[in-house]
């Protein structure tokens, strides 16, 4: 098997390189990137059909030039299931014509028969995208309003969490009015102090209030 029956061909074409190739960040950065076209107001065509711009999104049969099959008042679900059943009757017939006449004239005439019916199905499934899309979006915004639901639930509970291990850190912090009162030393003491003892105090490597605050740490 040669190299050409095996390479795989995209479904998709690729873009025009001569027009991706203007599109680099470099030229995007500068401001050289080429503007895109201006919308269109009047009549453009689409796969070599012509359209206009003020059409509604769902154009009508007639517009088309199409015969219309149903009434303009009907229910979609039950003329989906008629065609449906008219175009499986059709294609039997063809089917039939196809085994016992070939060259029989009404073969174009069902197959124009069956192409008519695939356009008013077509037709009929097209008139659900507006509700299609309203449908997806109203889908999109409930799941992205449950996603930030329970991001803020997920939230409020490290929140209650840290409060909660906020609060037994205070209560597990001593009595500051126990503090005071061991920080709190006797003015009597320094008042019968005299000036040799108060030399000797200075002259001690361990201050006194620096051992009493070694002593409150210790019992922390």
């Amino acid at each position: 098997m040669s190299s050409a029956e095996t390479s795989q061909v995209s479904s998709l074409p690729l873009p025009p390189v001569q027009y991706v190739s203007n599109y680099t960040d470099e030229n995007i950065r500068r401001g050289r990137a080429p503007r895109p076209p201006p919308p269109i107001h009047d009549t453009y065509s689409m796969f070599g059909n012509p359209f206009n711009a003020d059409d509604t999104i769902i154009r009508p049969l007639e517009s088309q030039g199409i015969k219309r099959l149903y009434p303009q008042h009907f229910d979609r679900r039950r003329e989906l299931r008629k065609l449906n059943h008219s175009l499986l009757v059709n294609f039997l017939d063809l089917l039939d014509l196809l085994v016992k006449c070939p060259e029989s004239p009404r073969r174009a005439e069902k197959v124009e028969d069956l192409s008519l019916l695939f356009i008013h199905i077509h037709h009929l499934l097209n008139e659900f995208r507006p509700h299609q899309a309203r449908e997806t979006l109203r889908v999109m915004m409930e799941q992205q309003k449950r996603q930030r639901i329970e991001t803020a639930q997920r939230f409020q509970k490290h929140l209650d969490k840290v409060m909660e291990i906020l609060q037994q850190a205070l209560q597990s912090l001593p009595d500051t009015s126990d503090l005071d009162s061991k920080l709190m030393v006797p003015c009597e003491s320094f008042e019968k102090m005299d000036a040799s003892d108060l030399d000797d105090a200075n002259s001690d490597a361990c201050n006194p209030l620096d051992r009493l605050m070694c002593e409150i740490v210790d019992a922390l």
